[in-house]
């Protein structure tokens, strides 16, 4: 569990040529421990490119991040890695498709840790890795020598999200992990999700374009849009919020209509 500070956080892309885009313009943001964040906002709004930069995939040009009061700023992505636990919008990202199932839970295991030539699964593991794939309900506990490349997007994404949270991360990050995926599945990996999330009390920065679980999910709401947040809201008053509610912020903060056929339709 972990407090995550962003203090102007400042991105701009392409800058000084005809594409350069402001994607965040000074984005100030406290997570508190054990905060399940929720993020929505328009195509652009900078929703990815924080949770981009909050990862270390890319340089900040200004600003400063902070993780339990360590400056992490200039930390690059794989020296962020052993606080972070993230699962990507593709299921195919976030595992080794030639592996097998147990391989990859030990990989998830050494993550951020030196490794010497014997990484592979050691006795304990192998009588451990059965009991926390049965928590998915997914089969995959009776199939820990199968390669993951051959399983489907839900029961991978499923698998990513328990390697993503197997040493109890710092900050879980979940970027639309669950757009490429079908309603039911989705579903199911939500719950999963919330289930693993809760027990845990895992500090969770979620991205997402589903105004639904964004607020029926976490204890917490923010909305982006032109590269800032521009609605953040907790609790009770989280918990009563409707689509409708969501629609009107987004008008009053920004000033104009929420013009995004994957948000309006979800």
């Amino acid at each position: 569990m972990a407090t995550l500070k962003l203090t102007n956080v400042k991105k701009t892309f392409n800058k000084g040529t005809v594409t350069e885009k402001r994607a965040l313009t000074g984005v100030n943001l406290t997570l508190h421990e054990g905060d399940f964040v929720t993020v929505i906002g328009g195509n652009g709004a900078g929703k990815s490119t924080l949770l981009n930069m909050i990862a270390g995939v890319y340089p900040l040009d200004s600003g400063t991040i902070e993780l339990d009061g360590k400056d992490i700023s200039l930390l690059t992505e794989p020296q962020r890695a052993k606080y972070l636990g993230r699962v990507f919008q593709d299921p195919m990202r976030g595992t080794a498709a030639d592996m097998q199932i147990e391989e990859n839970l030990a990989l998830a295991r050494r993550r951020g840790k030196r490794r010497g030539l014997r990484w592979g699964v050691t006795k304990e593991e192998r009588a451990e890795y059965p009991a926390l794939l049965k928590t998915l309900d997914l089969g995959l506990d009776t199939r820990m020598s199968a390669k993951v490349g051959l399983l489907s997007g839900g029961q991978r994404q499923a698998l990513t999200l328990l390697m993503a949270t197997l040493t109890d991360p710092k900050l879980l990050l979940l970027d639309e992990h669950t757009a490429a995926l079908d309603p039911k599945t989705a579903k199911k990996v939500l719950e999963l999700t919330e289930k693993i999330v809760t027990e845990r009390q895992l500090t969770t920065f979620m991205v997402t374009h589903n105004m639904n679980d964004a607020i029926r999910l976490g204890n917490r709401l923010i909305m982006m849009n032109a590269g800032n947040v521009i609605f953040d809201v907790a609790g009770e008053e989280k918990k009563a919020l409707t689509v409708p509610d969501l629609l009107a912020k987004f008008e009053k903060a920004s000033g104009s209509e929420l013009a995004n056929d994957r948000m309006l339709l979800s």
